[in-house]
């Protein structure tokens, strides 16, 4: 994401390749958010996003729990950020990640984090779930970057 991100300024993080298209803020922001809601939920922690003052910092038109999941065009467009901002969420929430996954052992991975689903979520499909969900969004975000360069 560093590459991703660095040396744009808030206008070229924002940038859509059209009028219903996610931007790189928005983009590195839900991957970051998705990653400590739910990682924060696995391991029974709060999230940096609260709990580190986060959520004051970017000062979005959203409520605190919001992820993006189900975000339209205008909240695309209201997640307007600084570079430095987005790699520091993203920092904080990949070094508490980190915290946690080493201190889990295989039989940790078998437990049940969401019984809503059916079958229920363990521990280590909701982990997978999360680096893909990522890794999409890494890869969305470069895309548009790469569009963004050759189209000025």
């Amino acid at each position: 994401m560093v590459r991703t991100v660095d040396g744009l300024s808030p206008d070229q993080l924002g940038f859509r390749i059209d009028g219903s298209a996610n931007s790189i803020a928005w983009l590195v922001w839900h991957l970051t958010r998705v990653q400590d809601d739910h990682v924060a939920d696995a391991a029974g922690t709060d999230q940096v996003w609260t709990s580190a003052g986060w959520s004051d910092r970017f000062a979005l038109p959203f409520e605190s729990s919001a992820t993006g999941y189900a975000h339209d065009s205008e909240d695309v467009a209201a997640v307007v950020a600084s570079g430095e901002l987005l790699l520091g969420y993203l920092e904080a929430v990949h070094e508490q990640t980190i915290r946690y996954v080493e201190t889990l052992t295989d039989a940790d991975l078998e437990r049940i984090v969401d019984r809503r689903w059916d079958p229920p979520v363990t521990l280590a499909v909701r982990l997978i779930s999360v680096i893909s969900d990522d890794l999409q969004h890494a890869g969305q975000a470069a895309f548009v970057r790469g569009v963004l360069e050759r189209s000025t």
